[in-house]
C-alpha cells in the first residue's frame, strides 16, 4: 500500500554574502567527500543581487580535489618528494668501507660465469663488483680491492702493516690511508718489530718521525707499543701469523652476502680477538678495528657472492 504521507522535496540550501550566491556542500556519503564547487559572479559595476540576464557578469567555476592540491607542482608535498630522491640518489654514490649503503642498482642476481678482473681496462664500472665499489671510487681502491682486500695474508710483516692501516683509517678513509701507505712503510721501517723497538727507544725520535711524516702521535706511540706485544708473541708461539690465525683455525671464514648493508661492522669472533689482544697490551685493536684487520688480512672473506674477487680468493 502507498503511504498517505507525501514525500518532501529537499531543496538545495544555499547562502548569500555580499552578492556571492554560495550553496552548502551536502555529502552523500560520509565516507566520500564531494567536488569542491564554488561558483562566483564578478559585477564589474555596481553590486547587485545575482542575475541570470546580466550581461555584465561572468561566472567561473573551480573544481578540484584534494589529490589535485598535494601533486600539484610547488608544493610542499612536491618538494618532499624531490628532496628525498636527491638523497636516495646520494646514498646510491656514499662509498662505505663496510658497505653499508644500499642500492637496488648493485642487487643483481647471482650469476655462475663472472667476468675476470682486469685492472687494465678503463671500463672498470662495468666489472661487477662488490657495491661499495663505485664508478666514482679512487683508482686505488679500486685495485686495492681487487687484488689485496679478503686476500689470506702470512707474513707477519704485511700482517702488522695491515693491523696498523686499519687503525690509522678510523676517523678518515680507505683511499686517504692508500695513498700515504708508502709514508707508513718509511716511517715504521717496512714494519718490522725489531728494528721499530730499537729505532723508537727514545721519545725525541717518536716526536721526530711524527712530524717529519705528520702522524698521529698516539698512532705512533701505538705502533711502537704493538711492536713490543708482537715481539711477545713471536716468543709464545713462533710468529704473528700463528697467533693470529690461530683464532680461525687456519682457515679463512667464508661469508654469503649477496648485500653490503648485511656486512656487519664487527662480528663475535672479532670481538673474542679484540679481547685477547687488549689483554696482552695492544692498543688501537677494538672489535670494529679487528674486523677491518681480518677483512683486510684474509681471515673472512667478506666480498659480496656476485664479486669475482669472492671466488679467486677461495683458491687462495
Amino acid at each position: 500500500m502507498c503511504s498517505s504521507k507525501s514525500k518532501k522535496v529537499v531543496k538545495q540550501k544555499s547562502s548569500s554574502i555580499n552578492g556571492l550566491i554560495r550553496p552548502v556542500l551536502q555529502p552523500n556519503c560520509i565516507n566520500r567527500s564531494p567536488l569542491l564547487e564554488t561558483e562566483r559572479s564578478i559585477d564589474h559595476h555596481h553590486h547587485q543581487p545575482y542575475s541570470s540576464s546580466s550581461s555584465s557578469r561572468c561566472s567561473t567555476s573551480f573544481k578540484y580535489t584534494s589529490s589535485a592540491i598535494v601533486d600539484a607542482p610547488g608544493t610542499i608535498a612536491a618538494a618532499r618528494r624531490e628532496q628525498v630522491a636527491i638523497t636516495q640518489e646520494q646514498r646510491k654514490l656514499r662509498i662505505s668501507h663496510y658497505g653499508r649503503t644500499s642500492s637496488s642498482d648493485h642487487h643483481h642476481q647471482y650469476s655462475s660465469s663472472l667476468p675476470t678482473i682486469n685492472n687494465n681496462n678503463n671500463n672498470n664500472h662495468f666489472i661487477q663488483r662488490c657495491s661499495f665499489i663505485t664508478p666514482n671510487s679512487d683508482p686505488i681502491y679500486v685495485a686495492y680491492h681487487d687484488e689485496e682486500w679478503g686476500v689470506p695474508v702470512h707474513d707477519d710483516k704485511m700482517l702488522f702493516e695491515l693491523l696498523v692501516l686499519t687503525g690509522a683509517q678510523v676517523g678518515s678513509d680507505w683511499s686517504s690511508v692508500l695513498r700515504r701507505r708508502e709514508d707508513f712503510r718509511k716511517a715504521f721501517s717496512r714494519f718490522d718489530a725489531d728494528i721499530i723497538v730499537s729505532k723508537f727507544s727514545e721519545e725525541k725520535k717518536i716526536n721526530l718521525i711524527t712530524s717529519h711524516y705528520a702522524l698521529d702521535l698516539t698512532l705512533v706511540r701505538a705502533v711502537v707499543d704493538n711492536s713490543k706485544r708482537i715481539l711477545e708473541i713471536k716468543k709464545e708461539y713462533g710468529s704473528f701469523d700463528k697467533y693470529v690465525w690461530g683464532f680461525v683455525n687456519d682457515k679463512p671464514i667464508v661469508t654469503q652476502y649477496k648485500w653490503c648493508h648485511k656486512i656487519p661492522a664487527k662480528t663475535s669472533k672479532s670481538e673474542t680477538i679484540s679481547k685477547d689482544m687488549v689483554r696482552r697490551g695492544f692498543r688501537h685493536v677494538g672489535p670494529t678495528i679487528i674486523h677491518s684487520f681480518m677483512q683486510a688480512a684474509g681471515l673472512t672473506n667478506d666480498h659480496l657472492i656476485t664479486c669475482p674477487t669472492h671466488h679467486i680468493n677461495l683458491i687462495h
